[in-house]
């Protein structure tokens, strides 16, 4: 295992635990960033990077029960919480790198990704993996519950022209990856980048 996944291993399992009750109140902008997507009932998708799980009832609530909701994480501990919390209850949950996904190419309809860019350490390479299993026309949904802005903010530190989330490096990396941005929008109470998977 890389060092990058050994520390994001780390650091996601030192926090495990309490996650959830870190961040009560993101279940609506959860909710409504899912809502974005445009899923339909009996679509495919995976929630990557799915920590403990929180998007994975809006993504069944979305696909019905014929639909298939698959939710990949690096970190057991994260994985362990999920079923804790009942959310294996709404999705098949995979012990996962998004690097190499265990998944056919062109098997899915969409990837929501809450809080995942800032974690990959090969941005273009990973995301061009998400967009391997996409069939085109699938979308992805990078997203957040609070802006960079505040983020930042509450991490302690300040917003750099380098940060991969600022428009102007995001669009050009997905567009190197597999995607084109359809919107873009990073507010105090959410990010979200949604791009469709080029054919």
């Amino acid at each position: 295992m890389s060092d990058d996944h050994t520390h994001v291993q780390e650091f996601f399992t030192a926090r495990a635990a309490d996650w959830d009750s870190r961040f009560p109140d993101d279940g609506p902008a959860y909710a409504a960033a899912v809502a974005e997507l445009g899923l339909r009932a009996g679509d495919r998708v995976l929630d990557a990077g799915c920590g403990t799980g929180r998007a994975l009832p809006p993504l069944r609530a979305a696909v019905g029960p014929s639909g298939v909701v698959l939710g990949a994480d690096l970190t057991p501990a994260m994985l362990e919480a999920a079923v804790r919390a009942g959310r294996d209850g709404d999705g098949q949950l995979l012990l996962a790198d998004v690097a190499a996904l265990p998944l056919r190419s062109e098997s899915l309809d969409a990837v929501f990704a809450a809080g995942l860019v800032a974690h990959l350490p090969h941005p273009a390479e990973n995301l061009r993996e998400l967009a391997r299993v996409v069939r085109p026309g699938g979308m992805l949904a990078l997203f957040h519950p609070i802006g960079r802005a505040a983020l930042a903010a509450r991490q302690g530190r300040q917003i750099t022209p380098a940060d991969l989330r600022a428009e102007p490096n995001l669009r050009p990396l997905l567009a190197g990856s597999g995607w084109r941005m359809t919107s873009y929008v990073d507010e105090d109470d959410r990010f979200l980048a949604l791009a469709v998977r080029e054919s």
